[in-house]
């Protein structure tokens, strides 16, 4: 085993957190990491419970491969981390609220404010394509501009990161949210808050990623260490 062992584990570990939370059945869904010469992709059709670290394929971004057959989905992982550089992780799943979404080809639209954690006022829902295709990968990078989370049409979710953490947090929010949207619409399409308040709520919440209070306004009412002098 070459020495990115680690990241192979961790790759496992999440695949198999994935459905234990339950934001993924079976074998559906994949995962890929960024690596030093390409990247590294879950196989094509093996259990979770009984894949190993030596079973994760090595590719290039020119679609060669090293080891067992890589996911059906190799395309649309290898063009994100292609054209998002900032991006580390690709990952996939058929979670069953924001499938339930993309079966509609619902966009989420910002009826709850934690929308933002995806990066904008929405969660797009890419247009449908046949699973494996070019067409779908090429989909799901319209949908995902400038987002780190799309669903993808009659198929499933995506969610990036800079972490495999950060992918699987935001795969589990993106459900989450799907699941709460779905649950508003019994009552009627929600309403949704205004592009100025969700450009507040993106800012507070990439101002609190750096650790930074949530609240510029005031100065007597900053959270603060108990210590910390007054």
């Amino acid at each position: 085993m070459t020495d990115d062992s680690a990241l192979r584990r961790e790759m496992v570990d999440v695949c198999r957190r994935m459905n234990s939370s339950g934001i993924n059945q079976g074998n559906a869904g994949n995962l890929s990491v960024r690596s030093s010469d390409g990247f590294l992709i879950t196989p094509s059709s093996l259990p979770y419970e009984t894949m190993t670290p030596e079973d994760i394929v090595e590719m290039g971004f020119d679609g060669t491969y090293v080891g067992r057959r890589p996911s059906s989905e190799w395309r649309f992982h290898r063009d994100i981390l292609r054209e998002r550089q900032e991006i580390e992780v690709v990952l996939h799943c058929h979670s069953l609220y924001a499938t339930t979404l993309a079966c509609h080809h619902k966009t989420i639209p910002s009826f709850h404010y934690m929308t933002g954690v995806a990066g904008g006022t929405t969660i797009r829902c890419a247009g449908y394509a046949t699973f494996g295709t070019q067409a779908l990968s090429d989909n799901a990078l319209v949908a995902l501009k400038d987002r780190l989370a799309c669903l993808l049409g009659q198929h499933g979710q995506i969610s990036l990161g800079k972490t495999m953490e950060a992918a699987l947090w935001l795969a589990n929010e993106v459900e989450t949210l799907s699941r709460m949207y779905v649950q508003a619409l019994s009552l009627g399409e929600p309403p949704v808050l205004s592009d100025e308040e969700m450009a507040r709520v993106i800012e507070q919440m990439r101002k609190m990623s750096y650790g930074q209070a949530p609240d510029p306004e005031g100065t007597n009412d900053l959270a603060r260490p108990r210590d910390a002098a007054v």
